[in-house]
């Protein structure tokens, strides 16, 4: 690299989007959205207003509502785990110095407005926007950046994925709006990084209650929560870029697919942020709502716990769990057939995206050999998922499936996210789940380090993962294809499918992302036509 690679440095990217060939149902632009029918105003939060408020400068008076399933435990990524926390603060309350631009996919300017990197790649020079301040009124300076990085590797953050900041060696403020990053080698996935929950700017004074209360630079503060139900976000009035159309959002949670989908066709709520029953798209067809398609970064993955005494530590029985599911019968099942068969933890938007399906076909006679040879007939396995449509519709059809090659299955599900982030996460209390992994480019997180979750992390793929982060582009595209075919091969996991992105909205709802590529639903685009 030269010295001022600033727009060269946008590496990153996610070649750009191929849309899936049936509808998606991921998360909107990271999870959900829906919106009322057409000419209906979404001001009243009941749908009874009739009449759209004069808009003010820069927007208007509404306020929007957002249908999804996941509520947070908590506001604070920093240590509690989640897609429905940064789903909700990303973006909308907490900025990142850089950002994934969600039609290119590649990396842009956030609240850094440039930046160059050394010859030796080592040094990240990034000049920050002047006049931001914080919803609490103090101004964003170089000094809030040193903190926010400097503090992922503190006892602060104890969210797994703080690792992803080990690289950084140092962080200095140069002056108010110059930072400089140095590594302690070159690495490919340190800018993208930046765009993820780790890169979330804090307030240096603004961290001592982060589960309630989020002060940010984003174009939303946080308003309030009423748990089990819903958050409210308001219009920052201060906000630095252009002010977002909406002047509040409502974050509106649901039980359950149904209760969703009839939120929605009631005008209870104006956009359906993920669809979570995709057989039910054909009541919302016909002209009153748009349907809006496209794909994630969400893996579905059935993990099967590797630790020692546990059966699945036996590679020979995780191959035959592989060989034992049939991933388009379980897709058509459990997800309508929406989704694309991957084989791995890559999804197709990543520039080192192989087609994986092949590794491991569907052949009941070889799982029932390979059983037979591990002398594993009849071994109980534990399924604990998460309380989560995709997974409890997907944990029937695999119990049904592992059972016919000779295992008996026993399913727990359990309250999402407290309950499974207690017992499967943090304690690792169980011998397979299945969850959607949504960050963008997780596969080492998720795979590279033995204490995780997954409990896979041998030295081979660390190996791989650190030789693609250090090398040149096409290094770190040949060495993560060698990473991918290793962990499928060893059978680490089984990968169901890819989620699609599937939003339901009223039809004069615009700024909705066809692709969900980021950890945010990005809400500063939402608008009314």
């Amino acid at each position: 690299m030269t010295t001022s690679t600033k727009t060269r440095s946008l590496i990153a990217a996610l070649a750009a989007t191929a849309l899936l060939a049936g509808c998606n149902a991921g998360a909107g632009t990271s999870s959900d959205t829906g919106s009322p029918e057409e000419g209906e105003s979404a001001g009243s939060g009941d749908g009874g207003d009739d009449t759209a408020a004069a808009p003010e400068p820069g927007g208007s008076d509404e306020t929007v509502r957002i249908g999804l399933v996941a509520e947070p435990a908590s506001l604070d990524f920093t240590t509690t785990g989640g897609a429905a926390i940064p789903q909700v603060m990303m973006d909308n309350v907490y900025e990142t110095l850089v950002q994934i631009d969600g039609e290119s996919a590649e990396i842009v300017p956030g609240l850094a407005t440039e930046w160059e990197v050394s010859e030796d790649r080592l040094t990240y020079t990034f000049t920050l926007e002047e006049g931001v301040t914080f919803s609490d009124g103090s101004e964003f300076t170089a000094e809030d950046a040193k903190f926010s990085i400097e503090r992922v590797s503190s006892d602060a953050w104890t969210n797994g994925l703080k690792a992803k900041f080990d690289v950084v060696e140092s962080v200095e403020a140069v002056d108010d709006t110059t930072l400089e990053v140095t590594l302690t080698r070159p690495s490919n996935q340190f800018l993208y990084n930046l765009t993820t929950l780790v890169g979330a700017m804090f307030d240096t004074e603004g961290v001592d209650n982060l589960a309630e209360e989020a002060i940010g630079t984003g174009p939303y503060v946080f308003e309030n929560w009423d748990r089990g139900s819903q958050i409210t976000l308001e219009r920052n009035p201060d906000y630095h870029g252009d002010a977002p159309y909406f002047a509040s959002v409502e974050m509106r949670y649901f039980d359950d697919a149904n209760a969703l989908n009839n939120a929605m066709l009631t005008d209870s709520i104006d956009v359906v942020s993920t669809v979570q029953a995709p057989e039910s798209l054909a009541e919302f067809e016909g002209g009153d709502f748009q349907i809006v398609e496209g794909t994630t970064n969400g893996e579905v993955v059935l993990s099967m716990n590797q630790e020692e005494g546990n059966p699945l530590a036996d590679v020979e029985l995780r191959r035959a769990v592989r060989h034992a599911i049939d991933h388009q019968a379980l897709m058509d099942t459990c997800w309508a057939g929406r989704g694309e068969l991957i084989g791995s933890m890559v999804p197709v938007t990543d520039p080192w995206y192989e087609d994986r399906t092949g590794d491991y076909p569907f052949d009941l006679e070889e799982a029932q050999r390979l059983i037979s040879e591990a002398g594993a007939e009849g071994t109980e396995l534990r399924l604990r998922i998460p309380s989560l449509p995709y997974a409890v519709s997907c944990g029937t059809v695999v119990e049904s499936m592992l059972e016919d090659a000779g295992l008996e299955v026993t399913i727990d599900e359990l309250e999402f996210p407290a309950a499974w982030l207690e017992t499967v996460f943090t304690n690792k209390d169980y011998d397979m789940s299945i969850v959607s992994h949504v960050e963008g480019r997780d596969m080492s997180a998720v795979f590279g380090n033995p204490d995780y979750y997954t409990t896979y992390g041998t030295e081979e793929v660390q190996t791989l993962f650190e030789e693609a982060d250090a090398g040149t582009e096409e290094e770190q595209t040949e060495k993560l294809q060698e990473a991918a075919a290793l962990i499928s091969e060893e059978a680490a996991a089984d990968f169901l499918f890819l989620l699609p992105n599937l939003m339901v909205a009223d039809t004069d709802i615009t700024g909705l992302p066809t692709n969900a590529l980021r950890e945010s639903f990005d809400l500063g685009d939402l608008a009314r036509e």
